[in-house]
């Protein structure tokens, strides 16, 4: 058997001020030939899962283009149609092929394709025919549009939220396309629409009981693999909105009732499915009277959503109060990372932090501040993988309630350890109060320490208003928004 392999993605924030070019690529996740070296990519773990099990069984595996890029705003199409003309490309060059197996986000909006991935398989089937076996893992914040379900022959979802599985469905797509090349299974998709909007962490009930019980169906009356397409509220494309997606055994009946009937269940579910966002001072009152850290997500300001990570809209409150005993991280603000590291540890320096990129940031704060500690090339865990978080320092800034500590660093990302604290000097252990950029990927890692974890629904590009997203192209109905 021979395999041609690629990744291509990113996650499109329609509302976000950064735009997503080929030089966010290059400095994410841009890896030709397979060549991850010792420590691939999240969304590189699914490439090199399926190359071992490939090695195993003496497949030939060809492995394309790797490209993935921090969300951001809409990739432009000069960005897209490169990468996605290299892996075109490189499967034509391979022919012929008995299967293709790629790593997707699933929310990539370019310009000029509001369904950039769907694009893509779309012209991957054109190339290699209907024969030819097309197996995907997608990130559960995908649109599943029906050209990716058209498109495909086997569709696997990340099931957890946050995305600590993504290993686990790879082992679940190859195992799949391998009963499919061996003639053992004829997987079918079917797709039903939820038609709503919203964030779902699968940590809480009652979604956490949805996944439970979906998972519990699979491997039984023929019923493959069953996912929940979340989407992502915030990528205006024609088809975002929650999907669930059924692979079964044979019986396109079968698997469409069944993906008919959880997606009935799931829109039943309402506003039950989505956390308490609370505003900024509601949550602070909560963050006292604990012997361990409570832990604030800005859910808002995640840059993993495509937000810019520099907003100051809950660091202005924490000064404004006195929260002493609080830090903030990871503040994406490569300019005062570089007064910090040239000023030197214990330095004091008036430093303008955050609210670089615009309205949704915020306005900067101007305050004197003391560096107490620093780092170089710092990264963070998550999902079995490492990410960057560039060079960091931390400012602490008197209030009349205590220090404030800001860690700021230069490499836009989201929070997903207290490694991200811990790494520029902040010991999270030490704090009553953590503020973390992030909307659900740090909950893993901050459970362990965390007194209490809460929501906030601060201002910012990933608004949890979902009634009101100033969305444009939706073509049904959606949920809280009708």
């Amino acid at each position: 058997m021979k395999l041609f392999t690629a990744c291509l993605g990113t996650e499109t924030n329609s509302f976000s001020p950064i735009p997503t070019g080929l030089d966010l690529f290059a400095k994410t996740m841009l890896v030709r030939g397979g060549a991850h070296g010792n420590d691939p990519g999240l969304f590189a773990l699914p490439l090199v899962c399926w190359r071992n099990h490939a090695g195993a069984r003496g497949w030939q595996v060809v492995e394309g283009t790797a490209a993935f890029a921090m969300p951001a705003g809409t990739t432009t199409r000069a960005a897209y149609e490169a990468l996605r003309e290299d892996i075109l490309g490189e499967l034509t060059a391979a022919l012929p092929v008995d299967a293709v197996m790629l790593s997707l986000h699933g929310a990539m909006i370019a310009d000029g394709y509001p369904d950039a991935e769907g694009d893509l398989l779309t012209r991957i089937r054109a190339v290699v025919g209907p024969e030819v076996v097309i197996a995907a893992e997608l990130d559960l914040h995908c649109h599943l549009t029906t050209a990716k379900v058209t498109s495909s022959d086997i569709l696997v979802i990340f099931k957890e939220y946050p995305h600590v599985d993504v290993l686990a469905r790879a082992e679940e797509v190859w195992t799949l396309l391998a009963g499919r090349l061996d003639g053992k299974l004829r997987p079918v998709q079917a797709m039903a629409d939820c038609a709503m909007l919203g964030l779902y962490p699968t940590t809480r009930e009652p979604v956490r009981g949805f996944v439970d019980r979906m998972t519990a169906l699979e491997g039984k009356d023929g019923i493959l693999s069953v996912s929940l397409a979340h989407g992502f509220p915030w990528g205006d494309t024609p088809e975002v909105g929650t999907r669930v997606l059924v692979v079964a055994d044979g019986g396109q009946a079968k698997a469409q009732a069944l993906a008919d009937r959880l997606a009935a269940e799931f829109r039943a579910l309402g506003r039950s499915a989505i956390p308490d966002y609370l505003g900024i001072d509601a949550a602070l009152d909560l963050c006292r009277g604990h012997q361990r850290p409570v832990v604030l997500a800005d859910v808002a300001d995640n840059p993993g959503i495509g937000a810019a990570g520099d907003s100051t809209w809950i660091l202005k409150r924490l000064l404004e109060r006195g929260e002493g005993g609080a830090a903030i991280a990871p503040l994406y603000d490569p300019s005062s990372v570089a007064v910090a590291w040239d000023a030197g540890m214990g330095a004091r320096i008036p430093v303008r932090i955050g609210g670089k990129y615009g309205p949704a940031s915020g306005a900067p704060i101007d305050v004197e501040a003391t560096v107490v500690g620093l780092a170089r090339s710092a990264r963070q865990p998550f999902g079995g993988a490492t990410g960057p978080m560039g060079d960091m320092a931390t400012l602490r800034i008197a209030t009349h309630g205590g220090p404030v500590d800001v860690v700021v660093n230069s490499y836009r990302t989201q929070g997903f350890d207290p490694a991200c604290f811990r790494e520029a000097g902040c010991d999270p252990l030490t704090k009553r109060l953590l503020v973390v950029k992030s909307s659900q990927h740090f909950y893993a890692g901050f459970l362990p320490i965390a007194a209490e974890i809460h929501y906030v629904g601060a201002p910012g590009t990933g608004s949890t208003d979902f009634a009101n997203l100033p969305l444009k192209t939706p073509t049904r109905p959606l949920w809280p928004r009708v």
